[in-house]
């Protein structure tokens, strides 16, 4: 007897989300799902006024062909914070593309961090990840991106399929920010110095909507990584500030994260750093 080949349907799973500020607090207003993505509840571990939503993708994995999509509202004066439970996975496929797209729109004096745990791109995977952030005058945003290139723990390195990276932010209509980025596996820029110079971490911080003030940014540039050989660097643009890392430890570019959010969280957020619970389990 013979059996079919079992029919993968690749996923169409998008998650509408909006907030509001409603008196002394801010509240989750709207919320829309298709597909396996979700969140479970609003949560205020720092009081009513910042709202914290975790992003649930329940497949825990994201296959060839997949297609997801995340919209997040942040109305005027609302304060938000999203994570993720666990580590991204972009499995190996057979030549479809998965995609990922996050929009996120902060109303005038509004505050949204997106802080999702890192991105792991197996070998093999043919992976789109798309970031758009449209902030009103007055609004602030502060965001993190890693991206693990295979699976170093199980020597297993980043040598066929791509990844297509692409990020933008822009306030009051004007552009702060335009990144594009395309990286095959096996691709000389995984080792050359104006690529990932060999590393198989790379991390990006985002905070804008104000110009950085100089103490903040000389106190950034004293935070130092705790992986050895690791690189890293933060500069300063017009109402942006962009950090790097590349090592080989997510949880090492993490720490670096962290240390440089306990400077940049007070000034663009207007709130003390306080690391999300789910972090920690």
């Amino acid at each position: 007897m013979q059996f079919a080949e079992p029919i993968i349907v690749p996923w169409q799973a998008s998650l509408d989300l909006g907030f509001e500020r409603r008196g002394d607090g801010t509240i989750l207003a709207h919320r829309e799902h298709i597909g396996p993505l979700r969140i479970q509840k609003a949560l205020f571990p720092e009081g009513p006024e910042l709202c914290h939503a975790i992003v649930l993708h329940p497949p825990a994995g994201i296959c060839g062909g997949d297609q997801l999509r995340i919209d997040i509202e942040v109305g005027a004066a609302a304060q938000v914070l999203l994570t993720t439970p666990g580590a991204g996975k972009w499995y190996r496929s057979a030549g479809a593309e998965a995609e990922q797209l996050v929009t996120i729109k902060v109303g005038a004096g509004g505050t949204a961090e997106w802080l999702p745990q890192e991105s792991i791109v197996f070998d093999g995977a043919q992976a789109r990840m798309r970031t758009v952030v449209d902030l009103e005058e007055g609004a602030r945003y502060l965001g993190v991106e890693t991206i693990c290139f295979g699976r170093r723990a199980s020597g297993e390195r980043f040598e066929r399929g791509s990844l297509r990276l692409s990020s933008d932010i822009q306030l009051a209509g004007q552009a702060l920010w335009h990144e594009r980025g395309h990286i095959n596996g096996g691709s000389p820029l995984l080792h050359s110095p104006i690529g990932l110079a060999g590393f198989s971490v790379c991390s990006t911080v985002l905070a804008a909507g104000i110009a950085t003030p100089p103490e903040v940014l000389s106190a950034c540039r004293t935070v130092a990584a705790t992986e050895v050989g690791a690189q890293w660097g933060v500069s300063a643009l017009p109402q942006l500030f962009v950090g790097r890392y590349l090592g080989h430890s997510a949880e090492a570019a993490r720490r670096w994260f962290i240390e440089l959010w306990q400077y940049l969280r007070p000034v663009f957020i207007g709130r003390e750093m306080v690391v999300p619970r789910i972090w920690n389990t």
